[in-house]
């Protein structure tokens, strides 16, 4: 694993995408957030037959946190169990890590193979839409 990579934030993970449900596309994704309070929530994909009611890992992972009480997202971590590669957030899951970011925070994205990849929020969202200030 990558120097620097929080072990935690990636084996919560690396757990979550075991719980993946994902008949459809095969493709098994687990996600966790670690928020300015410290606590660490995952989630995975939550796939449905009628595609858009489809859930993605990370936002589930950011609504747990928010359900839960906790805000300010400081860093995150996604696992991709099908893909050699590491894979970023689509623009949806983007957009909500953007609404509850504090800061800047750094994403981890970690293939099955072990490979990492590490880049800003603001690196992969660079223009995110915004209303308001910061909520997180």
């Amino acid at each position: 694993m990558e120097a620097g990579a929080p072990e935690d934030l990636v084996g919560a993970a690396v757990e979550q995408a075991g719980r993946a449900y994902a008949p459809y596309s095969r493709f098994r994704v687990g996600a966790a957030v670690r928020t300015s309070d410290g606590r660490v929530y995952g989630g995975c994909n939550v796939e449905n037959s009628s595609y858009g009611l489809t859930v993605c890992a990370e936002r589930t992972a950011v609504f747990k946190a928010v359900s839960e009480g906790s805000r300010g997202v400081v860093e995150v971590a996604v696992y991709a169990a099908d893909s050699d590669e590491p894979v970023p957030p689509c623009g949806a899951c983007l957009q909500v890590l953007s609404e509850f970011a504090r800061g800047d925070p750094r994403v981890y994205m970690i293939s099955r193979t072990g490979r990492i990849r590490v880049a800003r929020l603001s690196q992969l969202l660079p223009m995110a839409f915004r209303l308001r200030g910061e909520t997180g």
